[in-house]
């Protein structure tokens, strides 16, 4: 088959991966030279241990699949790192152990750690935590390398077309038109528009049941030791719905948050990238128009956070961004999968998990629709 796939996102790389490997050829449209939406500006985590049970086999499914990747395309920087999730708090730790005493906690990986062991597995951390719960199918991919890494597996194959720099503007029938000109025939049409509500996608599929979300992040210089594993804050407990249960409901009625990460509604990630520095976030904000410049407030305070595990200070933070997804709002939904018209598909809005399910999402597209 020829498939025409508009945005080289994380989603879009998937789906063209997804469908060079079952044979068909590929044309792939990005109307930057390089995609710089969400799939670039995240932490590369692969995370399993949040995910709620009906995201738990296609988070699982996914891992399996990055670690495939990983074996025939180095450039993903694939790595079975694993988290742990550090502990300042008796009533975080009762989440935590409610979490390992589930019928699922095998399958995550869970263990709950005392600090000692915590530092065993990550002698990196020798500042101030009471526990940490350990999820060993946790992982990470370099989210910068990534997708140039994959584009170049894929042109290896002779079916691939990637153009950078071109913006379709036009669906007629399964015939892409583009902003050079040129007409791109299909038998199936991919939109993959990450967070581009407008335009194009709400021609073609009208007001879709998505959300934009914004936040912030940073990167430091190289840390001078290994962070073996990435790490978070008891905090993300409140925002991954796999933590639910009476505990977690104790924690947030009982024990607010400090006020900084309450207003902007915060946890914290931090992954160590090959090049040793750290990737650490993150904010979320919800209600549009979006703020175009980046608050301060929120940086100082993941900073002193990471300096209170690391029991040091940390390196000089060299970059800080903002970046903007699309989020699916109906929570029983991994993505919105759209059938616009005949051969032609939309699929946006994964939320903060693109880079955990994205080869999975594609999977699942290329079974539902018989690629």
């Amino acid at each position: 088959m020829r498939v025409t796939i508009i945005g080289g996102g994380i989603l879009g790389t998937a789906h063209a991966l997804e469908a060079i490997q079952r044979g068909h050829h590929v044309t792939h449209l990005e109307r930057e030279t390089e995609a710089r939406g969400a799939t670039v500006r995240n932490f590369g985590l692969v995370w399993v241990s949040g995910r709620s049970e009906i995201e738990l086999d296609a988070a699982l499914r996914s891992r399996e699949l990055w670690e495939r990747y990983g074996e025939h395309i180095p450039g993903i920087g694939f790595r079975p790192a694993g988290s742990l999730t550090l502990l300042r708090t008796p009533r975080e730790i009762a989440v935590a152990e409610q979490a390992v005493a589930r019928t699922d906690a095998a399958v995550r990986g869970f263990e709950l750690l005392d600090p000692d062991r915590v530092r065993a597995l990550n002698p990196a951390l020798r500042g101030k935590f009471l526990a940490g719960l350990h999820c060993s199918r946790d992982a990470a991919v370099e989210s910068r390398q990534a997708l140039p890494a994959i584009r170049a597996h894929l042109d290896a194959s002779g079916r691939y077309d990637f153009r950078p720099g071109t913006e379709a503007r036009a669906i007629d029938g399964r015939v892409v038109r583009d902003d050079r000109g040129a007409r791109h025939e299909s038998d199936l049409v991919l939109v993959c528009p990450g967070a581009a509500h407008g335009g194009l996608t709400r021609e073609i599929a009208g007001e879709l049941p998505v959300r934009r979300v914004r936040l912030q992040m940073m990167q430091t210089e190289p840390l001078d030791e290994p962070l073996t594993t990435a790490i978070a804050d008891g905090d993300s407990f409140r925002y991954y719905p796999g933590f639910a249960g009476s505990a977690l409901d104790a924690l947030r009625d009982n024990e607010p948050q400090d006020p900084v990460a309450h207003d902007q509604r915060m946890q914290l990630l931090c992954v160590q990238r090959l090049h040793g520095g750290l990737t650490i976030g993150d904010t979320h904000e919800y209600d549009e128009p979006f703020a175009f410049d980046v608050s301060e407030g929120p940086y100082a305070y993941l900073v002193a956070l990471v300096e209170e595990f690391l029991g040091r200070p940390l390196p000089r933070v060299r970059q800080r961004w903002a970046g903007v997804y699309s989020q699916c709002v109906d929570p029983q939904q991994l993505v919105c999968r759209t059938e616009a018209a005949d051969g032609v598909w939309v699929i946006t809005g994964p939320g903060g998990r693109g880079m955990t399910l994205g080869p999975a999402i594609a999977e699942q597209t290329a079974e539902l629709i018989q690629l």
